[in-house]
């Protein structure tokens, strides 16, 4: 575990065939916000540049303003492809 003065998290993103994970120490009372921008991701995955985020820890979706704690995994989350309910009406039509 860190100090009382820092975190470590780390921020993953994902994609169907490579995953990238940024472990990063930073301040305490750092957001989540703090943690992508920290992670470097947005300037390395185009996908990413200029696009609302959706972000979550440990599979809880969160907003940017989210105050971290140590051990946290901030996650990047993708646009869904498709809407899951329509996906399911779809076949039970079939």
């Amino acid at each position: 575990m860190s100090d009382s003065r820092n975190l470590q998290v780390e921020v993953v993103y994902a994609l169907p065939d490579r995953v990238w994970r940024v472990p990063l120490v930073l301040a305490s009372g750092s957001t989540v916000g703090d943690a992508v921008a920290a992670s470097g991701l947005l300037d390395r995955l185009e996908d990413l540049a200029n696009k609302p985020l959706d972000c979550g820890v440990f599979s809880q979706a969160c907003s940017l303003n989210r105050v971290l704690q140590d051990g946290d995994r901030v996650e990047i989350y993708r646009p869904l492809l498709c809407d899951p309910k329509e996906v399911r009406r779809e076949r039970a039509k079939r």
